[in-house]
């Protein structure tokens, strides 16, 4: 679907809306107002989630038509508003909203190509179910750790998949922090002084804006630095990067939580780093925060399954 983001969610709307639809008929899989909205109100409220999703997609994925999201990219957003923790009705909301917008794009697509594209959103009741009470989120979260994440990455058939994911396995990276590295990003070798091993760092901007070192072994960021400095940057596509993800674990048996996962280990593994380093429970939750460029400490709690 061409246009702005207002024109698409537009679009859907006039679609799956249906002023005066009756109760029995959105129920009826043999009603023309199957699982449609028939009020004004709820309508308003979900295409306003809409928007916001579409406006990320476009930033984060480069995704400009509706027609090409898939659960992954509906993972990622409700992954994205958990960090910045929402209450459980905004949450709640979030993932209703998702459910009718695979239910639109279903019926967009049937009426333009006479047969329904198979979207699956289903991810989206997974991640409510894990964080519903937001207030106690390290309790119900499940781990979304990989048991062995470096099984997955050697498993990549994308190099640069590979080397992205030991960015974010050893840095605790966001995906839109590896997806596009510069050469002014490079701030070459240093001694970590919480495992006073010899280490290299280089600088992302991630969500919000927020700016902040990334450690990482000799051997991934040297493998970075060659390679910036033979191709002018370092980009992969956020697409094919999932879709890499999720295959290696297929291959594996192996549930794929995306990218997030090597986060998820990141926070594990940093924390006990600072554990051996002789810091409190409470000053490594603020460091490991800190350097995941998260505001508070307690938001870490929910990394550690």
């Amino acid at each position: 679907m061409r246009g702005s983001v207002e024109y698409q969610t537009a679009q859907l709307t006039k679609i799956i809306f249906q002023e005066g639809a009756k109760k029995e008929e959105k129920i009826d899989p043999n009603s023309e107002h199957f699982n449609k909205i028939s009020s004004y109100q709820t309508m308003a409220s979900y295409r306003q989630v809409w928007n916001n999703f579409f406006h990320y997609l476009k930033e984060q994925w480069g995704i400009n038509n509706c027609e090409e999201i898939e659960g992954d990219h509906v993972a990622a957003y409700m992954e994205y508003k958990i960090e910045y923790h929402p209450s459980k009705q905004y949450l709640e909301k979030i993932s209703a909203a998702m459910g009718k917008l695979e239910i639109a794009l279903k019926y967009y697509t049937l009426e333009k190509y006479g047969s329904a594209k198979a979207y699956d959103f289903s991810v989206r009741q997974k991640i409510l179910d894990v964080a519903r009470d937001l207030n106690f989120v390290a309790k119900n979260y499940h781990n979304r750790a990989y048991q062995n994440p470096v099984a997955i990455i050697k498993h990549f058939t994308n190099p640069l998949h590979q080397l992205a994911a030991f960015i974010q396995l050893e840095g605790g990276a966001r995906l839109e922090g590896v997806a596009l590295i510069k050469p002014q990003q490079l701030k070459g070798h240093t001694i970590d002084v919480i495992t006073n091993k010899q280490i290299g760092i280089i600088e992302t901007k991630e969500k919000g804006g927020k700016v902040g070192d990334v450690y990482l072994s000799l051997d991934t960021y040297d493998l970075l630095e060659t390679y910036i400095r033979q191709h002018g940057r370092f980009k992969i596509s956020k697409q094919h990067y999932m879709y890499d993800i999720r295959e290696s674990c297929k291959v594996l048996g192996i549930e794929a939580d995306g990218s997030h996962g090597f986060r998820w280990n990141f926070a594990q593994n940093r924390l006990f780093a600072y554990a051996q380093a002789g810091y409190s429970y409470e000053q490594s939750l603020q460091c490991v925060s800190s350097e995941m460029k998260h505001n508070r400490a307690s938001i870490t709690e929910h990394y550690l399954g």
